[in-house]
This record gives C-alpha cells, structure tokens and sequence, in this order.
C-alpha cells in the first residue's frame, strides 16, 4: 500500500509517496516519490504575523498539486501536517479552512510535541537502536525540537524557537541560544556518550556537501569547518560553490550555526544522519493506523 504524506514547513512544503517494505525482517520506508515546494511561510509569518493573500494562493496551488500527484499514485491514506508557521501565523486557522475548502486537504496545524512524536517514530520504527542511549536534533525553518532516549526510552523531548527563518528575521527569542545549550547540558550531563542525529534538510544537504557516503557519519572538526566557511560565503557564493538552491542558500548557514551550538554543548565527536524527517514519521504513523485497522 502507498500512502502520501504532506508536511507544511516554515521554509517549504513537501509531499512524499511511500510504502513500507521489509529487509531481514525490518521494515522500511520505500520512497516512491518525494516533491519539495519553496513555499515560505515563515516569511510572512515572522515578519508580518499573517499568511499573505499572495502566500495563500501559492498555498492553495502547492496542495492542488500535491494532491493530483498522491492520486496518481493511487495512495491508500493522505495526511498533511503543518508546523511552526502556521501554529504562529493569526489567520492559520482561516488559511486551513480555506486550503480543506478549496482542495478537500485537511491540513492538521500540529503542536511542537506531535511533530517531535512524530519525527522519533522513525526512530522507533523497526527497532532500530532502541537500546542505545541517543539524541535526536531537528532544525527547520521555524523551530528546533530536540528529544532525549535513556536505554530505548523518551526521558526528554523539547522545542525552541531557534529556526532558519525565524533567525533571518530577527524573531527569536533573545535567551534562546543560552536556554536550549543549558537545556541540552543539563539533559546530557551524566557524562556517559550519547549517540547523536541529526534531521532536517540543511544537515541532509551539508551530509551531502561533506561527500558523505549513506550512514557515513560526520566528524565534528569537519563540520565545524564547514559552518565557519559557510557562515564567511555570501548565499551568492554557497550557491555558485556548491550548486545550491537559493532557498537553501539563504538559511544554511544559519542552521549549521544552530546544529553546531547543540553540538558543542553535548560535546559529541560524530553526528549521524539518517536522512529521515517529518514525512516518513507521518507514513509510519498511517501504516500503523491500516495495521489496526486490519487485524
């Protein structure tokens, strides 16, 4: 069965088609499709407090979109979600009710605990690594959630107001840099190591810039490396070095800021990056509503 899941970031929107498959027993996300749409809500958001008529029509037509390919794919289940920026912007309830209206797309305005739930269900998903003791880092374009596992269990799961675009305007809170370091410290303190991922486009893409082959880890020096380079490069110059989009170029930098400050203040030596996000969590969380559904 495929099922189509769609997240509305901060910095873009995307749609994923996906079945779950088995290797040796463990299940996995086949992707079958995966579309990215600049969208930006944020931009509107974190600088004016409302979605524009403008966004909202570039919104409508991304859902539009999105959902003549699900149907293509003939998926079995479509659930969209939505995150930092539409929980903040004051017309996001309007917004939702105009995007059902017009495409017949529920969009779920989710709070930062579902969307870390969410993303950690990955993580979950097939087992993997429930034994180990590990953190999990998700920077976007609005927000960054960090969650904590001791021995395969949640201890500790919290969201900050450190985002891409909330940075680029100016909108985060003053204190934030200071409370999400002492936040991580204090949770990551016993001094024991603690296997450390990292989620979300710009460290997919900064995996990628390292020539880092699949489940090949990053070093902490050569990441360091790089998010000084990168924060010395003008978005011209990321994106003429290292063929970037210019919608990527514009905020990575900042994220590479935000994921080393964690980084640091956990004191790690490698970072791994499953390439995992929001999406996958959402078709792991409609294969297990079919699975009960069926049994």
């Amino acid at each position: 069965m495929k099922f189509g899941a769609i997240d509305v970031g901060t910095n873009a929107a995307r749609l994923l088609i996906g079945e779950v498959a088995e290797n040796n027993g463990i299940p996995f996300i086949n992707k079958v499709s995966y579309t990215r749409i600049p969208l930006r809500l944020g931009m509107d958001v974190f600088e004016r407090g409302v979605i524009s008529d403008h966004k909202i029509i570039e919104f409508r037509k991304t859902i539009q979109a999105f959902k003549l390919i699900a149907e293509v794919f003939n998926v079995v289940d479509l659930r969209a979600c939505a995150t930092s920026a539409m929980r903040e912007a004051s017309n996001g309830m309007e917004v939702q009710h105009y995007i059902n209206k017009m495409t017949n797309v529920d969009i779920e305005i989710i709070d930062g605990d579902e969307e870390a739930s969410l993303i950690l269900s990955n993580f979950l998903f097939g087992n993997q690594e429930v034994k180990d003791d590990f953190i999990v880092i998700d920077v976007g374009g609005g927000s960054t959630e960090i969650s904590v596992f001791k021995k395969g269990e949640l201890t500790a799961s919290k969201s900050f107001g450190l985002g891409t675009i909330r940075i680029m305007k100016e909108k985060a809170p003053v204190d934030v840099w200071e409370k999400s370091r002492e936040w991580v410290m204090k949770k990551t303190k016993s001094g024991k190591a603690v296997k450390v991922f990292a989620t979300g486009g710009n460290i997919n893409k900064a995996h990628k810039m390292l020539g880092k082959k699949s489940q090949e880890t990053i070093g902490i020096k050569e990441f360091r490396e790089l998010a000084i380079k990168l924060r010395a490069m003008t978005p011209k110059e990321r994106i003429n070095e290292f063929k970037l989009k210019t919608d990527r170029a514009d905020v990575i930098a900042t994220a590479c800021d935000i994921y080393l400050h964690l980084f640091e203040a956990i004191g790690c030596d490698e970072i791994a990056v499953p390439k995992i996000g929001l999406s996958d969590g959402i078709i792991h969380n409609l294969h297990r509503k079919h699975q009960i559904a069926a049994s």
